[in-house]
């Protein structure tokens, strides 16, 4: 997948289209994403848009030997699972249609670029990348802030971009609330899960004795 080298902000011309071409919009796409910190279901939280419509839901089943996660639509249909692989030096997750974890039904893989790192930083490969040479997307910024930018390739242009929002409510009852805008003709559930694999990220590498630091850290 080419992506121009130079550094743009301009929507990119073509629909790219990860998990649905149904979730491409031609115009950009404003998502809050609430997180239900205090819950004893750790893990779950919503997506809504503006106006607090609910668009996705995520589920986690973290009793089973992997830590797999669910993508639902507001309906509550499952459009990815996400699924960590075992015994993966980089912490890798892979995502698949549906409710499958079946090899063939993989869209893409998202892996820490290094073992060691102070801020995030991700590659993500596409099921037909094999070669995993080059990643297809790619996120950096800093997790624990809740600023991450997705850039498309190895490029500068960015495809979507994170900021978090402290209200009251989040203060009073423990939800974690931020936002991402999704940039024109990007597929806004594929950024969606791509912020469940950084939150499973970081609740990994957050549970190990290096805290936070491993993987993520606040140093711009």
């Amino acid at each position: 997948m080419a992506y121009p080298s130079s550094s743009s902000s301009q929507p990119l011309a073509n629909p790219v289209s990860i998990i649905s071409s149904h979730f491409c919009a031609p115009y950009p796409i404003d998502l809050a994403i609430i997180r239900k910190v205090l819950t004893i279901s750790d893990g779950n939280f919503v997506v809504t848009d503006i106006n607090g419509n609910i668009v996705f839901k995520v589920k986690g089943a973290f009793l089973s030997v992997h830590d797999r996660r669910v993508l639902l639509d507001g309906a509550g249909n499952p459009i990815v699972t996400l699924k960590q692989k075992l015994m993966s030096a980089h912490d890798r997750w892979q995502v698949f249609k549906g409710d499958s974890t079946d090899s063939s039904d993989l869209l893409f893989s998202a892996k820490r670029s290094s073992m060691f790192q102070l801020k995030t930083k991700l590659d993500v490969f596409l099921a037909n990348n094999t070669k995993e040479e080059v990643c297809d997307f790619k996120v950096k910024g800093s997790w624990l802030e809740r600023s991450c930018v997705v850039y498309a390739g190895e490029s500068s242009t960015i495809v979507a971009q994170m900021h978090k929002k402290h209200t009251v409510e989040s203060i009073l009852i423990g939800k974690d609330k931020f936002m991402v805008t999704v940039y024109p003709n990007i597929d806004y559930a594929f950024v969606v899960a791509l912020i469940v694999i950084l939150d499973g990220i970081n609740k990994e590498n957050s549970s190990g004795s290096g805290g936070d630091l491993d993987f993520l850290g606040g140093i711009n």
